[in-house]
């Protein structure tokens, strides 16, 4: 075929149009390879991409045609392995052979001929004085007119080299993309609750641990924060976050109970693309998402001992490497965890690492629960009352002076998250009312212990039984959802089931008893 300059333009043309609206790296490899067949009756069509930092090369696709056997079109190899590729890639310039008997020394090069496969044309992508990597052109028969056909793949190869990096640009902002919508995600979904002026106190234990929080905020010292479910460790974590120069940074929660072993890596050091089935694009991981800010790893007592080491090593060495990428990523952040567990009761059992507890407990804050600290219960119902009514748009409810007393005789196993659904709950059914004691003897069991029982104090792990088996009797053994218990009991979902598993509650026992406590 004569190759005058329009031919030639021409062909840029059919080129361009071919790839100019393809969105997936396999739809632009199989339209360009349809279109260049036309005119270049090739064998094997191959794109090859360089990595400088990493010196790897990696196929931009599937290639087209002849496979010789021991070549992967799915594996990242080094640039030596690559020995036609390496010969553009360090020179700039096309390589040409058009026997390929000769160079028979090299590994791929002789799988080539095994598939009887004689010559190679392969051009240098060029862009920006940048190469992108090499497009190899192969053949049974040497092609006729080769000098010729040079000139015009030289120019092919400048075209392929725009679509390839244009198609690389895409890629890496739907990447970029993806990953805003998931730090948006973590923002929208765990801060919605967390305004610092929403965190109420006023006991004086209280005002002590505020005053530790502004001592240690501005530090990058790590924090163990204990106590009892529901008494407000998140807040505690978040308020050191905003205090502290990292507060304009991703507060990342993980939620370590939650975590499964086997996504454990993907999760926190994230994943390339094609790592395992389903990975379809490259994931940047929540220790990468948190760089600059803080992860608080929340109920770290319940981390599975298998799962403690890979967290030590990473909080010692600050380095992590992506599920199927073996590349170091350094991530600056800071530590803040919680748990509701003993930890030191822990180690003594053989459950929690020593060398890991020592890490994380730099700085030590318990928040005591709210029965502790009675004088805060009014105060949190009223404004937390008046939060929600605010949030609903609707009037909130007033609470009688013997309602509140009820209130502060009540040992809130639940802490502030009980006092928070009672709260809602009570806008939500009374608004503008009036609430008196005895309504609020219809909603909670306020009555002191019962006398003659020795003194005997039940378990913490014991109330907390009892306390998610009334939820689930109210809920009639619903979980989740509006109605449920998790919501009756302000937990995650995951977090209740963990804890119902524990305890070897099965909700479907719970499905015909009453619908509440204090009915009738």
């Amino acid at each position: 075929m004569h190759w005058n300059p329009v031919t030639r333009y021409q062909l840029l043309l059919k080129i361009n149009n071919a790839v100019i609206t393809r969105t997936t790296r396999e739809e632009l490899f199989q339209a360009l390879a349809a279109e260049l067949k036309v005119y270049f009756p090739y064998d094997r069509l191959s794109i090859n991409l360089y990595d400088a930092e990493t010196q790897t090369l990696s196929y931009f696709a599937v290639a087209d045609g002849v496979e010789p056997s021991g070549i992967s079109c799915k594996d990242k190899r080094p640039l030596t392995k690559g020995a036609i590729s390496r010969m553009v890639i360090q020179s700039g310039q096309p390589v040409i052979i058009d026997d390929l008997s000769r160079y028979t020394d090299y590994f791929s090069v002789r799988s080539m001929v095994d598939f009887g496969l004689k010559s190679t044309l392969a051009f240098p992508m060029t862009v920006r004085n940048r190469i992108l990597g090499s497009i190899h052109f192969s053949f049974r028969e040497t092609p006729p007119f080769i000098s010729e056909l040079i000139e015009v793949l030289t120019d092919v190869s400048n075209q392929v080299a725009i679509a390839v990096d244009n198609m690389m640009a895409y890629t890496r902002l739907q990447e970029l993309n993806a990953n805003l919508v998931r730090q948006k995600h973590f923002l929208m979904s765990n801060t919605e609750d967390y305004q610092q002026g929403n965190f109420i106190y006023a006991a004086p234990c209280m005002v002590e641990i505020m005053r530790l929080v502004e001592q240690v905020a501005d530090t990058d010292a790590t924090v163990l924060i204990t106590g009892e479910t529901g008494t407000g460790k998140d807040y505690i974590a978040r308020c050191i976050h905003n205090l502290s120069s990292r507060g304009e940074h991703l507060f990342v929660k993980i939620n370590c109970p939650a975590l499964a072993p086997s996504l454990f890596e993907s999760e926190l050091f994230g994943h390339a693309k094609g790592a395992f089935t389903g990975a379809d694009s490259k994931r940047v991981g929540r220790l990468e998402m948190a760089d600059g800010g803080t992860v608080f790893l929340d109920e770290v007592g319940d981390l599975p001992a298998s799962l403690q080491a890979k967290l030590l090593h990473v909080l010692q060495d600050g380095r992590f490497e992506r599920v199927g990428d073996n590349r170091q990523i350094e991530a600056n952040f800071r530590v803040i965890s919680a748990t509701n567990k003993d930890l030191e009761t822990a180690i003594k059992a053989g459950q929690f690492r020593r060398d890991l507890y020592y890490r994380l407990n730099l700085i030590h804050i318990h928040v005591p629960p709210i029965r502790d600290r009675r004088d805060d219960i009014p105060l949190l119902v009223e404004r937390l009352t008046d939060l929600h009514a605010r949030q609903m748009n609707r009037p909130a409810p007033v609470y009688t002076q013997e309602a509140l007393e009820s209130l502060s005789r009540y040992s809130w196993p639940g802490n502030v998250r009980e006092v928070k659904n009672l709260a809602k709950r009570m806008v939500i059914l009374r608004a503008g009312e009036q609430i008196t004691g005895r309504d609020i003897n219809r909603v909670i069991d306020v009555s002191p212990p019962q006398a003659g029982t020795g003194g005997s104090v039940t378990t913490l792990a014991d109330a907390e039984r009892s306390h998610i088996e009334r939820a689930l009797i109210r809920c009639r053994g619903v979980v989740g959802g509006q109605g449920g218990a998790a919501s009756l009991l302000g937990l995650p979902r995951s977090t209740l089931q963990y804890r119902m598993r524990k305890y070897g509650l099965d909700p479907r026992n719970y499905g015909e008893m009453n619908a509440a406590l204090g009915e009738g």
